[in-house]
């Protein structure tokens, strides 16, 4: 109760000091919106609108980042996520950078009906709607680009990669207490071997994915063969013998008793030729303890006794057949585009996400990981694939479609166990977009904006 309520009061406190900006520095006028000569009239108007835009991009920056390493889910932009044509610009400004949008268009709606009803009124004299025809040429703009950018790109080389998701479905409580672990072992092999097996020494996929934590122990706790559990060397070695492809899972990895990492690891041809990827961005209070010798969080130690290690290296895991770089993504690493930008290099890249939302139940949350998750393939026009534990398990293109997801064919229902096979195309060259290689300056542009207006205000008026 204690994290619910303490992330809905600092989130609100954006939504407050936005509030406060506006109020103190971005009002409109009523006298000079609606009595002045147009031009000054309209250049007010959108000075006000740039600026309230500007603080709620600017803001979005900072909460991503700021206090126990931020948190940037659920920005304005990520609202757009079913309009394909809008959120193609995700790949200049970053999905934070979206968020300018609608609060611009919406901000100088409001300053033309206020005019307009001061006219009606009788107490205003300007009829100028050039500051709303302003954002309509804007708007315009972004979904003529976002129109463009659909566009398939029919000359461009394609690596295709044959994949198979995995999605074993155990419930939280079951991955806690251990009872389910043959059984899940069982579940993994038994998807794998039937996808990736050869036939008449043919092996019909690349690569399949397991999600994150997809083995009951990790990865070096079983050197043998223990209640039903097998051996992790015999294991990988069997499965890996069973076909020429290569092999993602989710893991934990331990340097010692209470020192480890959330992992990823690529299994290629047998168990101890592999790589592997440790989790950069750790979830605050459940995979590390921030401060945790400082009271109150020291209380805590009780609760989270073993803090993970986070990961130093953004290098991409390489897959040997075909040539293609995989950007590793663990949980909701997924959602923060400042560090997947780190991987991208030049050539044929896709990414990866493999992501345990077990944590959440049948709730929505699934939905909500996939709707920010699909920006980071706009952002940097790579392919994504998402391996899940109990959902949403997909295809993503790079405008952000999902093309294919692992459901019940009658209900639509997301929650439940299987595999789903797909082809991912990836370009041969890959861009290198605009925030790919200068991330969120757009939004980070605007809040030293924000902060500009502040400091000048407050030095002619103290």
């Amino acid at each position: 109760m204690a994290a619910v309520i303490g992330l809905a009061l600092y989130c609100a406190l954006y939504f407050g000091v936005w509030a406060w900006f506006v109020a103190r520095f971005a009002r409109p006028n009523p006298q000079q919106l609606a009595m002045g000569p147009w031009q000054m009239s309209t250049l007010h108007s959108l000075r006000c609108s740039l600026l309230a835009a500007a603080a709620w991009a600017g803001l979005e920056w900072v909460r991503s980042f700021l206090l126990f390493s931020g948190f940037g889910w659920n920005g304005l932009g990520v609202g757009l996520h079913q309009n394909q044509v809008l959120i193609q610009a995700a790949d200049l400004v970053g999905v934070m950078g979206l968020s300018f949008l609608p609060v611009f268009v919406v901000c100088t709606a409001w300053n033309a009906m206020a005019r307009i009803v001061s006219v009606y009124r009788g107490e205003g004299t300007c009829r100028s709607r050039l500051d709303f025809t302003f954002a309509m040429v804007l708007l315009l703009s972004v979904a003529g680009y976002g129109m463009m950018r659909l566009i398939p790109n029919k000359e461009a080389e394609i690596v295709t990669v044959r994949t198979v998701l995995v999605q074993p479905n155990v419930a939280q409580v079951d991955a806690w207490s251990g009872a389910l672990g043959p059984q899940v072992y069982k579940r993994l092999y038994d998807f794998t071997r039937l996808n990736a097996e050869a036939r008449d020494g043919v092996t019909h996929t690349d690569l399949v994915i397991w999600p994150e934590s997809a083995l009951p122990v990790h990865l070096h706790g079983m050197p043998e063969a223990v209640d039903g559990l097998p051996a992790h060397e015999s294991f990988f070695n069997d499965l890996l013998g069973a076909g020429d492809y290569s092999l993602l899972t989710g893991t934990e990895i331990y340097e010692a008793p209470r020192v480890g990492h959330v992992s990823a690891v690529l299994f290629r041809e047998k168990y101890e030729q592999r790589q592997e990827y440790h989790k950069v961005h750790l979830v605050p209070f459940g995979e590390y303890l921030p401060y945790r010798n400082v009271p109150p969080f020291s209380f805590l130690q009780g609760v989270l006794q073993g803090d993970f290690q986070p990961g130093v290296t953004t290098e991409p895991l390489r897959l040997a057949k075909p040539e293609v770089d995989l950007i590793p993504m663990i949980c909701f690493e997924d959602t923060v585009g400042r560090l997947v930008r780190r991987f991208v290099r030049p050539g044929a890249q896709m990414l990866v996400n493999i992501t345990n939302d077990g944590w959440f139940l049948n709730s929505v949350e699934t939905e909500v990981h996939l709707a920010n998750a699909k920006f980071r393939a706009i952002e940097l026009r790579r392919p994504m694939v998402r391996a899940a534990n109990t959902g949403v398990s997909c295809f993503i293109d790079i405008n952000g479609q999902v093309k294919s997801r692992l459901a019940d064919p009658e209900t639509g229902n997301t929650f439940i166990e299987g595999f789903l096979p797909g082809e991912v195309k990836v370009p041969k060259v890959g861009e290198i977009t605009f925030y790919a290689r200068y991330g969120d300056v757009f939004s980070a542009g605007c809040f030293f904006l924000v902060l500009g207006t502040v400091m000048l205000r407050w030095r002619r008026n103290p």
